[in-house]
Formats: C-alpha cells, structure tokens, sequence
C-alpha cells in the first residue's frame, strides 16, 4: 500500500469511527472502538508489509526508476520496545528479591553460626534431624554460591548492599525509587477508586474506572525495563540454587532438635534467639518476612504484564486488583523499618512503633 494511500485512509478512517460508533448503543461504545482501533492497527500492519523494497524505490534503484513520494510503500514499524524483555531474568529478580529480604533477617548468618556452634560442640544435638541437616549443609557449602555472590547479586540487581559492583556490569541503581513509585501508584490507584465508589453510591454506576492507570502502567514499564537490563550473567542460576538452599535452611532450623537446643517454638524464633545472642539483634523479622511475600508477588506481576496502553481500563483493573492488598501491605511494612522511616507520609505514631534497640536475650 503507498504513502499516499495509507494516508487517506489514516484521515478517513476518524469519519467511518464516528459515524460507526454514533449507530452503537452508548453502553457499548467502548468495547466497539478498542475493537475497531485493534483492527485499523492490524490493517495498517499488514498494508506495510508488502513493501519492503520502499527504499531501493524511494533512491531510484528498483524496477520502476524513481518513485513520487506519494506512490513509495508506507514505512510501518511495528512498536515492540516494551515486549523486548526476559521474562526468566524478571521472574528470577522476583525470586532474588524474596531471598534478599531473608538475608536481612539474618537467616544465612543464622545458619553458619549453627555451624559453627555444632562444629565446636556448643550446641547439645548429635542425632536428630536438625544435626543431619547440618553435617549436609556444611559438606555441600563449598558448592554453592556464597555470600559475596549473593551480595554482589543483590548490587547489581537491586542497588542493594555496601558490596561493590564488577567494573563493566550495569547496576540498576533506581531499582528501589521505581519500587517505591511503583507500589504507591497502585496503593493510590485503589484508594482512588475506593473514594469514587463510596461517591458515586456502588461499584457499577456508569462503569468508570476512577482511578488513572497511566502512572501505574509508567512506572510498571520502567521498573520491567531497568530490571530485564541488569539481570543478565549468573543471576537465574544463582536464584536457582540459593532458593533451593534457603528452602533447605528453612526447613533445618525448624528441625524438633534444633528449636529443642534454644528453647523455641517455631524456626523464626531459632533466628530470633541466636541473632539476638550471637549477631547482635534480629533485623525486622515480621516486616521483612512481608516485604518478602508482597515484594515477590508484586515484581512477579510487573514481570508477567506487558503493560499495553490500549488496555481496556476495566480489563486492567481486575488485573491490578490482586496486586492492591500487597502493595498495601509492603508500604505497611516498609514503613515501620529504619528506611522507610523517612518514607514521606509517615505519621509520628507508626514511627514510635519500633525499637530503638532489641533487648539481648
């Protein structure tokens, strides 16, 4: 199809929309147009694909000499920048994030002072379940990832941590800002349509979604994007395997002989115990453990969605809409650890909230 021709349609194709449309009933106008833009979009896509020779036509060196502008092929690009991503390197940043929040528990450093507590006869188990896994865990350890890859993992994917990134590798340095930015839109998307809801009487009044979907569907892309780019290299093999050993570390420490050894109940007060007694305090547990869970369904949802601009406003809702509860509860909690204190919006109660110092126990 030429230039000239695809014009022409291009500026008649807004008449045919609106004097198709005006035949619609009104509630289902909406659906009609998104289909008709969905089908002048394939059309033109189409169009454009039989002239792949446009620019040898275009300098004079095709079959026909020279062509006028107006008879040259019309030059489509099909846009696919926000589809150009990873979805395994996304789904392993979400996997990755979910064990960072563990390593600030201290749960790894739990475990080696485990190791060293049994390894020196500290530690009154010999034979249970708990004394295995930890013969395991120490035979298997030169084989694994240790704990500078893990941090330089966390540099590089996150910004995270004080451990320097490799010269040459790209860091995502604005991962935790487009985090951020990204959570609150969603939190305020909802509130939003919590508000016009309570106004305007129910949910299905007129069917308007209240709440804008471009800054979620901006910061969605942004944070994709920036997460696809610098987690290449060892990042999906080294989430492999250090998930594997958190799973079996989680699993050690709620062992019947472990949780005996330090009078505790469940595992999270074997690390609550021991980080108190031999690394110096616990690191918010109960807010990193939900930060963890969030955290991951979040990023997972952000690796899995293509974020369309034409998405139907509706559509998108009922998608976004197990992601509210979650981005809700990561701000909770990121608000009550020590930077998130400065997290804008926090009243002075939440603040006074948490400990200045955990008590040794």
């Amino acid at each position: 199809m030429s230039y000239q021709t695809t014009e022409t349609i291009q500026r008649l194709w807004d008449d045919f929309l609106r004097e198709s449309l005006a035949e619609v009933p009104p509630e289902q106008r909406q659906q009609f147009a998104q289909q008709f833009e969905d089908r002048f979009s394939e059309l033109l896509q189409n169009a454009a694909n039989g002239g792949g020779d446009g620019f040898l036509d275009l300098v004079g060196f095709g079959d026909k000499g020279a062509v006028e502008f107006e008879n040259l092929p019309y030059p489509y690009v099909q846009p696919d920048f926000d589809d150009s991503v990873v979805p395994s390197q996304l789904h392993a940043a979400a996997e990755l994030y979910y064990i960072y929040q563990h390593e600030r528990m201290k749960v790894f450093k739990v475990v080696d002072v485990l190791l060293k507590l049994f390894r020196l006869g500290k530690m009154r188990i010999q034979r249970g379940p708990g004394a295995r896994a930890l013969y395991l865990v120490e035979k298997w350890k030169p084989l694994r990832y240790g704990t500078r890859d893990r941090m330089i993992a966390y540099r590089r994917a996150f910004n995270y941590g004080s451990s320097k990134a490799p010269a040459g590798a790209i860091t995502n340095v604005n991962f935790h800002r487009q985090l951020v930015g990204f959570i609150v839109a969603v939190a305020q998307y909802f509130r939003d349509l919590q508000v016009s809801e309570v106004i305007r009487g129910g949910p299905m009044i007129n069917q308007r979604p209240f709440g804008s979907s471009a800054t979620v569907q901006r910061l969605g892309i942004d944070l994709r994007y920036a997460l696809d780019r610098s987690t290449y290299g060892n990042i999906f093999a080294l989430t492999m395997e250090v998930g594997h050993y958190l799973n079996s570390v989680l699993k050690l420490l709620d062992a019947p002989d472990i949780k005996k050894a330090f009078d505790a109940n469940t595992k999270w007060n074997v690390i609550e115990v021991v980080s108190n007694r031999y690394l110096g305090g616990t690191a918010e547990p109960s807010q990193r453990a939900k930060m963890a869970e969030s955290g991951r369904r979040i990023l997972q949802f952000v690796a899995d969605n293509n974020f369309e601009t034409s998405v139907d406003p509706h559509l998108f809702q009922t998608e976004l809409r197990p992601i509210g509860p979650h981005a809700e509860a990561w701000l909770a909690a990121y608000r009550t650890t020590p930077e998130g204190q400065r997290f804008p919006g926090v009243p002075s109660a939440l603040r006074s909230t948490r400990d200045r110092k955990s008590l040794p126990i």
